[in-house]
Formats: C-alpha cells, structure tokens, sequence
C-alpha cells in the first residue's frame, strides 16, 4: 500500500514542488533521471537540487539507484504529493481524511471542500505493469511505458467518461483531475457485494444496474469491467463507478465487452439469489441495453 503523504504537505516547500516537477519531466524520457540533469528539469542550481533531493529522499516522494550513474525517480508518494499540491493550489481540496477504501489499482480517501468529497489516486502499474501493459489499449502503442504515464492516463479515461456520463448516467459527480488523481463526489451507500437485498429487492436492483448500463451505452461508453465491486446501492438507488477501462461504443470490441458485462452482473445476481432470479437471455438483454429498449430483466426469461 501506498503511504498517504497528506500529513507532510505543509512541511514541503514550493522548491521541493520543483524538484518534483523536474523529475517527473525528466522520467518522460528515462526511467531513473540523472542526477546530472535535475537543474535543467527543476530550475534550480547544483547545491539547491542536493539539498532537495536529501529532503524528499528522506520522506519516500523519491528513491535513488546508482547504474552507471546516479539516478533519481518519484515514487508513487512523490507523485502523490504533486497532484495534492495542485488540487489546494486550485482550492480545490484542503484537506485530506481518512481512506475510503484501497484496491489493486486505486486507494480513495475522504477530502475536505466545501462538501465532502473523495479523492481517488490511480495505482495501475504500481503493483503488476505487465498486466495492466497487455490489458489497456492507452498502453499499447508506447515504447517506454512507465508507472506515472499508466496511472495518468487511466484518471484521463476515468475522468473523461465521467464527465460524459454525469448527471445522466448515476455515476460519481466529477470534480476535478490531475496527474493520476480525480476529485468526486463521495458516494452514498453500500457496495453490492455487500448489501443484503431483500427478495424484493432483488430484480429491481439488477434493473436499476441494467438501466444505468443502457443509459452509459446511450451516451457512448461501456463500463467493460462491470461486476459486484463497481456498484453501490444507496437509498436513491444505483451508482455505477471506476470507469478507467470503459470504452467508446464505436470500439471494435464494444459489443463483446458490453455483453461481457450483462453476463458478469446477471450472473451475480444469480449466484447469490438463485431463488429470486429468472433464467435470462443474456445475448437478447445485451442487445436490448445496445438499442436503448430495456425496462426489466424479466422480459428476457
């Protein structure tokens, strides 16, 4: 797990912030970034740059690897600390509380505004590159592919199919981007592999997830990666969320992807309520998710 790094900030001085910067444009063109470099990246002189490098070295936002020559890299904290930086530069947030939840590719933290928001950091690459290189398509045409870039761009996909899907589609209310960071609103209730639904509840609850699926499909996404976990139900109903792998529908895979999701949410719900749910016709829900021509899964039984 990555250390939340909210309690150093106010020890960190806007030279330390240039350093940051510094090296993460330098690790666009090499993983560990000489020594030798960070004045030109950073903007500050040799003996600045040592005194920085001890600073944040000390804190974990960088680490040092001596090949044949010394060099430097962020590490998530560090990129971390950039991003936060930017969201209070912004007003953005001001402040950082406890986790929300952490998964394999993202830890999510409650954030003071003006509201209760959440703050979500993109992990992809953190733990297993390789993976998340094969599975992405914003990965598969780069030669040097690291950790940072992965992580950007998987928040530029989450932020931009947000964006479009919100109000119309229930999912988290976009607040602001940056790096590997988003900023939403913080979601109400319960995840679904953890609610108990009554028996009535139970086809209603898999319509609502369905009818939130129709409408994404409808404004041109496709969630691809739609399960128990990327759902919460709340006493307004669905939210449908973690969208960094959802596809445009005009994708050569959409298709197969939305119909992959109809068979991993109905097929939850048929494993934890055999009693309550009807055998579906999954391809003819698929395709009536596609022609926005869905009321109730009971229609295909």
């Amino acid at each position: 797990m990555v250390r939340n790094v909210a309690g150093e900030m106010a020890e960190l001085e806007p030279e330390d912030f240039h350093l940051l910067s510094g090296l993460e444009h330098g690790m666009r063109f090499s993983r560990w970034v000489a020594e030798g470099k960070l004045p030109e990246f950073s903007g500050l002189d040799s003996e600045n740059v040592d005194y920085r490098l001890d600073r944040c070295e000390r804190r974990g936002l960088v680490e040092r690897k001596t090949i044949q020559y010394t060099g430097y890299r962020l590490t998530f904290e560090g990129y971390d600390a950039l991003a936060l930086h930017t969201f209070a530069e912004r007003d953005t947030i001001d402040g950082v509380g406890g986790p929300l939840g952490v998964g394999k590719e993202s830890d999510v933290y409650e954030v003071r505004s003006f509201q209760p928001l959440a703050l979500k950091y993109h992990r992809e690459g953190y733990t297993n590159f390789r993976e998340v290189d094969k599975e992405r398509d914003y990965t598969s045409d780069k030669q040097h592919i690291s950790w940072f870039y992965t992580a950007r761009k998987a928040a530029e996909r989450e932020y931009e199919a947000l964006e479009t899907l919100y109000p119309d589609v229930r999912v988290p209310r976009p607040v602001d981007q940056n790096r590997h960071a988003i900023v939403m609103a913080k979601m109400d209730g319960v995840e679904l592999s953890r609610a108990g639904l009554e028996d009535e509840q139970v086809v209603p609850v898999l319509d609502l997830v369905l009818d939130e699926m129709a409408g994404a499909y409808r404004e041109g996404f496709v969630h691809a990666d739609m399960s128990e976990y990327n759902v919460f139900v709340g006493s307004e109903g669905v939210t449908v969320f973690d969208w960094p792998q959802a596809v445009p529908t005009d994708h050569a895979n959409a298709e197969e992807l939305l119909a992959r999701d109809v068979t991993n949410i109905v097929g939850y719900f048929a494993r934890k309520y055999p009693q309550r749910m009807p055998d579906v016709d999954e391809a003819a829900l698929a395709d009536a998710l596609r022609a926005d021509d869905f009321e109730t899964v009971r229609e295909f039984a």
